[in-house]
């Protein structure tokens, strides 16, 4: 694929300068350069290198907080005014949600490549990137819409912690990788791609802002777009393991190498850094690949990263500290001296023999008279335990005996078997989602007999599939309506699941969700759907309500085997 970004059109050419991560302009943030969702860098920032329109400057609209956009985006706080443009915190008044907004002149130098970046990049859809929501020119101003992630905490605050967890930083490289490289497999680039740019939200994933626009909004381009990012996400990965910014000037609140030294492996700047992730920082970062002992082939594109972390063992989580219970401190009650007075530290107390037992005629008495009622309570007892046996085995012979008279020859109703029903066809079923559709294609994996094919869902931000739907299914067809029994399950992970099933009275096979009846639910990596009440219906619903975790840092569901009996 031909490396040239979108995410630049008709501005100045970059090439010749510092790479891209390294360079710096100034920048104004208004007094708000902490706020999480901050779309510039409040240390430095990279340079804008575009250029305005011949003998003018466009200047920044002339805009405040309770400015409303299209009637329905009402401007809360300026998180930036930079190069003829500002970045808001605002709010969706129709849909009632915090949103980020930036505001260009429509006479801006920039306006047509940051509109053809926005819509570039909302075209995209992965849920990896914080996502364009609106994209449009109205009144003289030009201003793109993006989600706004309150919860969510930028790279460059988590490392002003410390550096990151050898797990953490798998997963932050590992995710941003895989990330960019679905991106310029559809030829868009991020080329801004720093701390600033890279937040963890709430869920433990990691996700991308600014894609293709932020570098529109400052005029950057570059003629080896693929070769820009993957250096960047070197640079995050080195500065996740040694909280160093590996280049000359300090940035985003880190230091800077020492001068005069170059650029060497994270290993060698702190104590204790994994040596496959450090490897894979110079990789990333050096022309020439690593160190010359380690002779390891440089990483030039995402595609090429992605391949290179695959190949490194998984880094697993830490264990969790186990923290020891205190020691167990016995109370005064239970040393049975409640309401006694407490010994003097260092006394010796006499120990009180137990009262002897009971020898006079008195006791003697006592002890027969106990003994004679025990014998007395065992015989009624036990003949009140012979008399109801006896009694009821009387009354089972009458019961049979009239039942063999009033049934003549029939025979006792026999109990219902575990009968196979075929699955005539099935289909997916995702009536939440904007196409309807989820992996069609492998519908019969999951009712092949075959455990080691499956049929699986598109990969989500969390377990309850990102908080977009409330779940996704397969219908089964089972030819005709039939006494349904149970319905086996069989997933790739835990899985939680219901069953629902279509009226008895359905003629075709329903397409609303409502049409479906919940009649029984489960979890776990083998389910078994029994309904509580008896069940006939032609046409199930298997329907997914919360995914187990996929390797790759997302969630997806996995469906191996169902199987439908009587």
């Amino acid at each position: 694929m031909a490396e040239r970004s979108t995410a630049a059109v008709d501005v100045a050419d970059n090439s010749g300068e510092q790479p891209l991560t390294a360079k710096a302009d100034q920048s104004t943030a208004d007094g708000v350069a902490k706020n999480p969702e901050r779309d510039t860098d409040s240390d430095e920032a990279q340079g804008s290198g575009g250029t305005e329109g011949p003998g003018r400057k466009a200047s920044p609209p002339e805009l405040h907080s309770g400015h409303k956009l299209a009637r329905r985006y009402r401007l809360e706080e300026c998180v930036t005014r930079l190069d003829g443009f500002s970045s808001w915190r605002a709010v969706d008044e129709k849909l009632r949600r915090a949103v980020g907004v930036h505001v260009l002149p429509a006479d801006h130098a920039r306006a047509r490549s940051v509109l053809a970046a926005a819509r570039s990049s909302a075209l995209l859809g992965d849920p990896r990137f914080v996502q364009v929501l609106d994209a449009v020119e109205e009144n003289d101003l030009v201003y793109v819409v993006h989600e706004w992630l309150p919860d969510a905490v930028e790279l460059s605050a988590l490392l002003a912690g410390g550096p990151l967890e050898p797990h953490d930083a798998y997963q932050m490289v590992s995710q941003v990788a895989s990330a960019m490289a679905a991106a310029h497999r559809e030829g868009l680039a991020h080329l801004r791609l720093n701390p600033n740019a890279v937040l963890r939200a709430s869920t433990g994933q990691w996700r991308i802002r600014g894609l293709a626009v932020n570098a529109a909004l400052r005029g950057i381009s570059s003629e080896t777009p693929q070769r820009t990012d993957t250096e960047a996400i070197g640079a995050l990965l080195y500065a996740a393991l040694t909280q160093r910014w590996p280049y000359e000037n300090d940035a985003y609140g880190l230091s800077s190498l020492p001068k005069d030294i170059g650029l060497i492996a994270p290993d060698q700047v702190r104590a204790g850094v994994h040596r496959g992730l450090s490897e894979l920082a110079m990789r990333a970062l050096a022309n020439d690949g690593a160190t010359a002992s380690r002779h390891e082939a440089p990483c030039t594109t995402p595609e090429e990263l992605v391949k290179a972390i695959g190949e490194m063992p998984r880094i697993r989580p830490p264990e969790p500290a186990f923290t020891a219970p205190p020691e167990y401190q016995r109370t005064t009650y239970q040393q049975g001296t409640y309401g006694r007075q407490t010994p003097l530290p260092g006394a010796t107390q006499p120990i009180v023999p137990p009262p002897p037992p009971l020898q006079s005629r008195t006791g003697k008495a006592l002890k027969w008279a106990v003994s004679a009622l025990l014998i007395a309570a065992l015989g009624l007892g036990s003949w009140q335990l012979a008399d109801a046996l006896m009694d009821r085995a009387d009354k089972s012979d009458d019961t049979n005996n009239t039942q063999t008279q009033d049934s003549g020859d029939k025979s006792p109703a026999k109990p219902v078997s575990d009968k196979p029903i075929a699955i005539r066809k099935a289909r997916d079923f995702d009536p939440f989602s904007s196409d309807g559709s989820e992996k069609p294609g492998d519908i019969p994996k999951a009712y092949d007999n075959s455990p080691a094919t499956y049929w699986q869902t598109d990969f989500y931000l969390s377990p309850k599939f990102g908080n977009l739907k409330s779940g996704v299914g397969i219908i089964l067809d089972l030819g005709k309506t039939q006494h349904v029994g149970k319905v086996t399950v069989t997933f790739v992970g835990q899985t939680s699941v219901e069953l629902r099933a279509a009226g008895v009275d359905a003629s075709s096979q329903p397409t609303s969700f409502d049409a479906y009846d919940k009649v029984a639910d489960g979890s776990g990596t083998t389910v078994v759907l029994k309904p509580d009440k008896a069940l006939q219906s032609r046409y199930l619903l298997v329907w997914l309500t919360e995914l187990p975790a996929d390797t790759d840092g997302t969630w997806r569901g996995r469906v191996a085997d169902i199987k439908v009996t009587s």
